[in-house]
């Protein structure tokens, strides 16, 4: 498939934190480019054990039951396979040991394109980011450089387990304020929807509404039904690397793609049970 005319994407994976995380940002994206032939992988940090306030559910029954339900999710959409690396939900930080299996897994699918949060959003509209989405983020970013692409960089990866270094070409950060590209999700928003509604122990029923909210607004600008919006980096441009410019004044490549205005989402987020 290629991507606004530029980006040829064989292979995607969303990297993430919690069940249903990729279902709020992603789902209608991931369902068009599988739809289009994309191999679509989820790779889910966390096991989901500590999303419920109920006093009589254990966190080993509820990670078994939000595994499952990010497993229905998936095949709805169309995703081939969902990674679970384990790590313990609301505890998740940038450890080494966590860069190891966030890198090991890139490495082993190679994906051209990485969906993953923004590490910058902490707060906004009545909402604080939860610390193991910026974590996530953060890990995503280290496996760009330096974990998964540099061969000294954990060479066990590649000495005992023959997994050679991998960069994708590009990085798809979600945005839920200033997206810089936005993708027509109009012909499987009603998949997106059936995805959440799999994750029955954390959807409310309005929580819908709001995200149905949330794409209507992000497709405003280019006057689709409903959309998604991200940052994109893209590590696939010819030509090399500037050399005079300061740390401080480097500044991301510019995406290829259909360009927002800066008030193409709302900052309200849609309501969970946790």
């Amino acid at each position: 498939m290629r991507f606004d005319g530029g980006l040829d994407v064989q292979r995607a994976m969303a990297i993430y934190a919690h069940p249903d995380d990729a279902e709020f940002a992603l789902a209608g994206t991931a369902a068009t480019w599988a739809k289009a032939g994309v191999e679509f992988v989820y790779c889910m940090i966390t096991n989901g054990a500590s999303g419920s306030q109920d006093p009589d559910m254990t966190r080993a029954r509820l990670r078994e039951i939000r595994l499952a339900e990010q497993r229905d999710a998936a095949r709805i959409l169309g995703v081939k396979e969902v990674v679970f690396l384990d790590f313990e939900d609301g505890y998740l930080e940038p450890t080494i040991d966590v860069r190891r299996a966030v890198a090991r897994q890139i490495r082993i699918h190679r994906p051209d394109v990485i969906f993953t949060m923004d590490p910058t959003m902490r707060y906004g509209g009545g909402y604080v980011n939860h610390p193991d989405h910026i974590a996530a983020a953060e890990v995503v970013l280290r496996s760009i450089n330096p974990d998964a692409s540099t061969r000294q960089m954990l060479p066990e990866l590649w000495q005992s387990e023959h997994l050679e270094p991998h960069k994708p070409k590009a990085l798809f950060l979600v945005s839920f304020g200033k997206p810089d590209v936005v993708i027509d999700v109009s012909d499987v928003v009603e998949l997106k929807l059936e995805a959440l509604r799999a994750h029955r122990s954390q959807i409310e029923p309005d929580s819908l509404e709001f995200v149905k909210s949330w794409m209507k607004e992000a497709g405003k600008k280019k006057r689709y039904a409903y959309a998604e919006g991200f940052t994109v980096l893209r590590f696939d441009q010819e030509g090399p690397p500037r050399r005079n410019v300061t740390r401080g004044a480097r500044t991301a490549p510019r995406a290829r793609g259909r360009r927002a205005s800066r008030s193409t989402t709302t900052a309200r987020r849609g309501r969970r049970r946790r």
